[in-house]
């Protein structure tokens, strides 16, 4: 593990089993649940391109490195993000499978070029703007708020940047469920897996996780429901198993 330069709101915490650190700040940017399971859910080659749009501080990327022996590149818009995630590959030292790109995801096809990928993934903002109060944090309102970029451009990119027949993977808002199928298909990536996220098994679904194929024939399997929390507050044992390789509390 190499020692890289710290913010003063900056820390760095163990990245979950995957024996690698990370740098987070609760100011910036902290990765969220919502990451790790993408991150799990994608279906990944052994070997290949892979590509992680809205990369934040790099978990994807890092998180990913664990699963393939492939190249994976990572694009955040925001510097301040940009220079947390390149700094935190570095950390790990992973500067030779994992490359971070300070870009506009909108033109991400200049410098990344046409059909480069076998495998993408986003974790992209999620709310769209709509007046009110945003966080005051404008890097935190960012990544959360569509700001920078759309669901529909954050589609568009995606379906450019793969393969025929490369994947493409996201986690959202199980209400935009609709928009995502939608604009999945008017780019010519087709649904192929979907898994929906309860908080709890009396809940209602929260998150969606969808995998799409690039040209694909249409053919949509729905996974049984992810459930995060026991009612008894303790996480479900897929969810234990996911974050630290072991089952869970009763």
């Amino acid at each position: 593990m190499k020692n890289v330069p710290l913010y003063p709101d900056e820390r760095v915490d163990d990245l979950l089993t995957k024996n690698m650190k990370i740098i987070q700040s609760d100011e910036v940017f902290c990765f969220s649940m919502d990451a790790v399971l993408l991150a799990q859910f994608v279906s990944l080659p052994n070997k290949g391109r892979m590509v992680d749009l809205c990369t934040g501080n790099g978990v994807i990327p890092l998180l990913l490195s664990s699963r393939t022996e492939g190249l994976i590149d990572g694009v955040e818009i925001q510097e301040r993000l940009y220079d947390m995630a390149s700094r935190n590959v570095e950390m790990n030292g992973l500067e030779n499978r994992i490359s971070i790109y300070h870009g506009d995801v909108k033109d991400a096809l200049c410098y990344l070029g046409n059909g480069t990928y076998d495998v993408l993934t986003c974790n992209p903002p999620y709310m769209p703007v709509v007046g009110g109060e945003k966080n005051k944090s404008p890097h935190v309102a960012i990544a959360r708020h569509e700001i920078m970029l759309t669901l529909e451009e954050m589609i568009r990119v995606s379906g450019q940047l793969v393969r025929s027949g490369g994947k493409v993977a996201y986690v959202h808002r199980a209400g935009r469920a609709a928009d995502i199928f939608f604009y999945m298909r008017k780019y010519k990536i087709e649904p192929k897996r979907v898994r929906f996220v309860h908080p709890r098994r009396s809940a209602g679904a929260n998150m969606i996780l969808v995998e799409g194929i690039r040209d694909g024939k249409p053919d949509l399997k729905v996974l049984p429901p992810l459930i995060v929390y026991k009612d008894n507050g303790n996480y479900c044992d897929e969810i234990y198993e996911i974050y630290y390789g072991g089952k869970g509390g009763v």
